[in-house]
């Protein structure tokens, strides 16, 4: 009669023991959930906080404009790509186009450009960051962050160029130029004597039409101003990402 009774409450113990480890094992579950759920939470108010703080930053940059004696007046340099581009670098290129866009609306209330300046801003600095961050993304070593800005400054003076041709100078002729694109190519017709009797270089061409002045003027600018940008981010964001992450 022992002999079956311990058959018997085997099979109980058992499943008991089961049942106690299946429990144990959804709570762990649980608990691991949790504390998963929450880090994420943490991680997201940093990056909230830090978007912030870099939007602030490149805002303030706008104002830090540089005029280029080979470029129209209301063509200027600034820095102001550059907290996006580290955001795009630390965060994600996600976060980067949202610095760009959260720079571009604080600027607006300060705009001189009927709002094309800042549209255009947008445009040409989301693309840059967008891209050098996903090119980033694939492999995080200084030798790719280089690449991938060399990469985002190329797309995006690539972009300047339909951007500027179908959305700003059409605008910018109208109120700079009284609607006339024949001024608009003098005066880069100008430029181009202006460099020539300087001595920097020949007076070799003249500017027939609007996609020939973006070409040869807005592609390089671009170009160069993206590059500037990825140069300093190069000095700056190792001691900036201890910062940024920690």
């Amino acid at each position: 009669m022992r002999i079956i009774l311990v058959m018997k409450q085997r099979p109980q113990s058992f499943l008991w023991g089961f049942l106690c480890l299946e429990r144990k094992k959804e709570f762990m579950e649980r608990t691991m959930e949790q504390k998963t759920q929450k880090n994420e939470k943490l991680i997201s108010t940093r990056k909230l906080a830090v978007t912030g703080m870099l939007s602030a930053v490149a805002f303030i940059l706008m104002y830090l404009e540089i005029p280029i004696p080979i470029m129209p007046s209301f063509v200027k340099f600034d820095f102001s790509d550059l907290p996006a581009l580290i955001g795009a670098f630390a965060l994600g290129p996600v976060w980067g186009v949202i610095i760009e866009l959260v720079k571009n609306l604080l600027h607006l209330a300060v705009s001189q450009s009927m709002f094309i300046g800042e549209l255009s801003n947008f445009i040409l600095g989301g693309v840059f960051v967008l891209v050098a961050g996903l090119v980033y993304q694939r492999k995080k070593t200084k030798k790719n962050a280089f690449f991938a800005g060399f990469i985002g400054a190329l797309v995006m003076g690539i972009v300047s160029i339909f951007s500027n041709y179908f959305l700003v100078y059409p605008v910018y002729i109208k109120a700079y130029f009284d609607g006339s694109l024949e001024t608009c190519l003098a005066m880069y017709n100008a430029i181009c004597w202006e460099v020539a009797d300087s001595g920097v270089g020949p007076h070799l061409f003249e500017i027939k039409s609007l996609m020939q002045a973006l070409l040869i003027f807005n592609l390089p600018f671009t170009f160069l101003k993206g590059m500037i940008s990825v140069g300093i981010s190069m000095l700056v964001y190792k001691p900036l990402s201890k910062f940024i992450k920690s």
